[in-house]
């Protein structure tokens, strides 16, 4: 058996943002600045992403698709995490998970309606029955293959269930935290971990 080829250095990095959430996230905002501060040459994008779940594939398949797909890595959090399923199933690249939805039409079945955004209480948006449709049909895709994965996994998620989490992820490399809390408010601390993984360029 040949000795497995060398991961090819990351160029191009995907971050795709929670439910209700923005590229204005705690989260995403690090992650820009160490991509910036480290590897300036590294092609970043964290779009905005729209309420109905298969225009926010759409919009990152399209806006990927001249993207090398072996130096791409998807990073997700939350609902997030599960596009970013999504996204490595369909196109092979890696990805790491921040606290990843892994039954996301179950449990946004109960939040149908009107929704404030997080980070600015003046946007608001309807969240519709068809969104938990289009959920499950995604549910297929993100379970179809599973590309090298890393997974950050807080105990202390007051959101989502670990053990759910863990389960969904049986081939990922999974960093379980005793504590934390779904926004991963520790985020500085896994900085070295996530970076190793991404390898970039």
């Amino acid at each position: 058996m040949g000795a497995m080829s060398p991961i090819a250095p990351t160029t191009h990095l995907l971050y795709l943002h929670g439910f209700r959430s923005s590229p204005m996230s705690m989260k995403a905002q690090k992650m820009a600045q160490w991509v910036q501060q480290g590897h300036p040459q590294v092609h970043w994008w964290c779009p905005q992403l729209p309420p109905s779940p298969q225009a926010a594939m759409d919009l990152v398949c399209q806006g990927t698709l001249d993207w090398p797909k072996a130096q791409t890595v998807v990073i997700g959090s939350s609902l997030g995490g599960f596009y970013a399923q999504c996204y490595a199933a369909a196109t092979g690249c890696r990805a790491v998970l921040l606290n990843p939805a892994v039954q996301p039409a179950r449990d946004l079945a109960h939040h149908v309606g009107w929704q404030q955004a997080w980070h600015d209480p003046s946007e608001s948006f309807y969240f519709q029955p068809d969104y938990v449709d289009q959920l499950t049909r995604l549910q297929i895709t993100a379970q179809a293959t599973r590309p090298e994965t890393f997974a950050i996994v807080a105990k202390g998620d007051e959101v989502l269930s670990w053990e759910e989490m863990v389960s969904h992820l049986p081939q990922a490399r999974i960093k379980l935290l005793e504590g934390s809390d779904h926004a991963l408010s520790d985020f500085d601390e896994h900085r070295s971990d996530i970076l190793d993984f991404l390898n970039l360029a």
